[in-house]
């Protein structure tokens, strides 16, 4: 089933210095569940097994929304089990799905017009980005790596401290300055959130044709991440970006592993783990193989009933 296509895969690491991931679960037995994911399924008076059973049904139901799927998947490279498990994971864990696809282009058109910004007390995120800290990331050429510079300069120097007088929260960098309406929030199919838009515009617009995004244009980045026909997209970039993170800084090839990418999907940062996992494996006599989480590890286990939609 699965394509190997690595025609956007960037050549840091030599082919004979690149391990496969074995395929499946690492863990024998499913790792912990968040609390405010069961917390948020039991609001909902529902269970993760109907989750799953209704976007897996929908998957299996919607011929256009597979078609679209295999679509994308093939314009960024990747085997479309990669996207169908991010789509599981997110809809079994996160939040419901839709019934329908067309649901899903109501809501995002339910947002269309509708005047909000990125900021923080007041501080925009353009104002934000132009202060001196960030200068180290002015060089940065692509969205990718620019928006990656600025996140590591927010962990690094702004998270839960007090610069220049003004104190910030001790709290992700898209929870901070990217959710304008309530927090933990990302929307439509993908489940992607702003700040990961903006960092896959560059690739996606290249990739897909997409109108590069703007971080002065809070509702572009939500239309883009709320429609079907962008989001997918997005979505693809998210996986191609983590597949291409792991083989170029890692040395590793996760591309046959929908367990690890669906993971990578949910906990986001593939640069700076592929860098951690770097870091393990060079002091390793053995090699130390990215783990999936519970997310990751509900694709693995029901791989062969998701690989039958396509």
């Amino acid at each position: 089933m699965f394509l190997v296509l690595l025609v956007l895969t960037p050549t840091g690491a030599s082919a004979g210095s690149v391990r496969v991931v074995p395929a499946g679960n690492r863990h024998t037995e499913q790792p912990a569940i968040p609390g405010a994911s069961v917390r948020r399924t039991q609001a909902g008076k529902t269970t993760f097994d109907l989750k799953y059973e209704k976007v897996r049904d929908l998957l299996a139901s919607d011929d256009r929304l597979r078609s679209k799927i295999k679509a994308t998947a093939a314009a960024y490279g990747i085997d479309p089990i990669h996207m169908v498990g991010a789509i599981v994971g997110e809809h079994t864990f996160n939040v419901d799905v839709y019934d329908t696809l067309q649901s899903y282009y109501v809501k995002a058109a339910s947002y269309a017009g509708n005047s909000f910004r990125f900021a923080y007390d007041e501080e925009s995120i353009a104002d934000f980005v132009a202060r001196p800290e960030f200068g180290a990331c002015a060089d940065e050429t692509d969205s990718y790596h620019l928006w990656s510079c600025r996140e590591d300069v927010w962990e690094k120097t702004f998270r839960g401290r007090t610069v220049g007088g003004k104190s910030y929260p001790n709290n992700r960098f898209s929870a901070v300055f990217f959710q304008p309406f309530y927090a933990g929030q990302t929307f439509g199919l993908g489940q992607i959130n702003p700040l990961t838009a903006l960092m896959l515009s560059d690739l996606v617009s290249k990739t897909s044709g997409v109108a590069k995004l703007d971080e002065n244009d809070a509702a572009g980045v939500y239309k883009a991440i709320m429609d079907p026909d962008l989001s997918l997209a997005f979505m693809a970039g998210v996986l191609r970006k983590a597949i291409d993170d792991y083989r170029s800084v890692a040395g590793m090839d996760i591309s046959r592993n929908p367990g690890v990418t669906a993971t990578l999907f949910n906990v986001g940062n593939s640069l700076q783990r592929a860098r951690i996992l770097a870091a393990k494996n060079a002091a390793s006599s053995s090699p130390v193989w990215p783990e999936e989480n519970y997310y990751g590890w509900l694709v693995n286990d029901r791989l062969k009933e998701l690989e039958r939609l396509f």
